[in-house]
């Protein structure tokens, strides 16, 4: 299928739309500018503010609604600790007014003190300003309390997709069993008992000619399996759900 190449003018405003908080929040951030600076690049590149004072307003305001204060706006990134710089970075990301911030492991290097502040703050701005997110992340427990839709994937395959209370409810590719089964609780008894899944993709066994893609499962819940596979899912879904042991 051809795609028409974006004009210039349509690709900068596709940018505006699309935002990004980095892994890493010092690495991200320019260490020879300043906050307001950083954060009111990406205002003076959309012309979203007529004039300097109008654009430092809007600094103000967004460093407010991730919990710093306009005082900030004039220190260096490496005056802040790391959870404050994922703040600023998710500021900058707001600047613009996206509709659609890809979030890039954005808690993976904060201390994990920080990391429920962080996340807290990312939900009450999705509730607030309407945003999608795209959480790129490793750990299921953070993935689960911040996504409605979970993708899991296996060596950059698609492996299942599904709501998120379905999947940790039923999940069905093995790949997925052994990701939720490495979680582990604040429980010492549950974790005495725990059993790792291991994940063998040999144990598919799929034929030569044998069609492997994304099927439907239940409503909204797709599986990368082949066809024999597809009906063994559709029972397995039915047994988790009406609460029955495999």
């Amino acid at each position: 299928m051809f795609m028409r190449k974006k004009s210039r003018k349509e690709m900068h405003e596709f940018r505006r739309k699309m935002q990004m908080i980095f892994q890493d929040p010092y690495a991200s951030l320019n260490p020879r500018m300043k906050v307001r600076d950083i954060i009111a690049e990406g205002i003076k590149i959309h012309g979203l503010a007529k004039t300097q004072e109008e654009s430092d307003q809007q600094v103000y305001s967004l460093l407010e609604t991730v919990g710093l204060s306009k005082e900030h706006a004039g220190r260096y990134p490496h005056e802040f600790s790391g959870g404050q710089r994922q703040r600023i970075g998710i500021a900058r990301a707001l600047a613009v007014q996206p509709e659609f911030i890809i979030a890039d492991e954005p808690i993976s290097a904060l201390d994990v003190s920080i990391q429920a502040q962080v996340v807290n703050l990312l939900k009450d701005l999705q509730k607030e300003k309407g945003l999608t997110y795209l959480f790129i992340a490793h750990d299921l427990s953070m993935v689960k309390y911040i996504s409605d839709r979970i993708g899991v994937m296996y060596f950059g395959k698609l492996v299942e997709l599904a709501p998120a209370d379905d999947l940790y409810r039923a999940p069905l590719h093995p790949y997925t069993e052994s990701l939720l089964s490495a979680i582990p609780l604040p429980d010492p008894n549950y974790e005495r008992s725990r059993v790792r899944k291991a994940y063998d993709p040999s144990a598919h066994n799929y034929k030569d000619g044998e069609e492997v893609k994304m099927r439907e499962i239940s409503p909204g819940h797709y599986v990368y399996c082949s066809q024999a596979e597809e009906e063994m899912y559709k029972e397995k879904h039915a047994n988790l759900l009406a609460g029955k042991v495999q």
